[in-house]
Formats: structure tokens, sequence, C-alpha cells
């Protein structure tokens, strides 16, 4: 379950988008959040891997040594 606090201007564009389609504003909203969700998901993943660079918790590899890594010839 889950509740949520829209602007209004939002809150009626919503509202008008369910009437003139027949579907519920859950629907719409669900369908929002699965849209967005891998995106918000991999933006994260990628903040904290530079995040981590940063700090030389990590570090890049070169082309050739990944590579070299799993032994595929160039």
């Amino acid at each position: 379950m889950l509740a949520l606090r829209l602007p209004e201007e939002i809150e009626n564009r919503l509202n008008d988008l369910a009437k003139k389609t027949g579907r519920t504003k859950s629907f719409y909203a669900r369908e929002a959040i699965l849209e967005h969700l891998d995106n918000l998901e991999d933006l994260y993943l990628a903040e904290k891997r530079l995040e981590d660079l940063q700090a030389g918790r990590s570090r890049t590899y070169t082309l050739e040594e990944i590579m070299e890594r799993h032994g595929v010839d160039s």
C-alpha cells in the first residue's frame, strides 16, 4: 500500500487523464513508477560507483586488462 501527496496541478492532470481514459489514478501512478524505477535504480548505482571510485574504494580497468583477465585475444 502506498499513499502519495501530489501537487494540485499533477493531481488535476492525473484526474483528467483517468476520466478521459476510464482508467484509475492508481493505474497511472503504478505505470509511472514502473516506467521510471529502473532509471532511478541505475542512477543511484552509477552515483554510488562514482563515489566509490573518487574515494579510492574501487578502481577502473582498461579494456586490455579485462580481455587479458578473461582470456580474450584481440
